[in-house]
């Protein structure tokens, strides 16, 4: 989880990664945001993240986008 937070920090570092569950919804992380934490997370975790996991729902919280990434390897 460590890695997960430090990647977010890179996108964004004035967002509390580890209290945040409404990333998405609040819109907390833009679109572009979005774009760029996904070719990271796939270049970090050697996973694949396709249409159809770009979900609010995996992506509101570190935990939900920490989830998807365990799902996916």
């Amino acid at each position: 989880m460590e890695e997960l937070i430090n990647i977010l920090n890179e996108i964004d570092d004035s967002i509390d990664y580890t209290k945040e569950k409404a990333l998405i919804d609040d819109r907390l992380l833009t679109s572009l945001h979005v774009i760029s934490l996904v070719a990271e997370l796939e270049d970090f975790y050697g996973v694949t993240i396709g249409p159809a996991e770009m979900t609010p729902e995996n992506f509101n919280s570190a935990e939900s986008i920490m989830k998807m990434i365990e799902r996916l390897k």
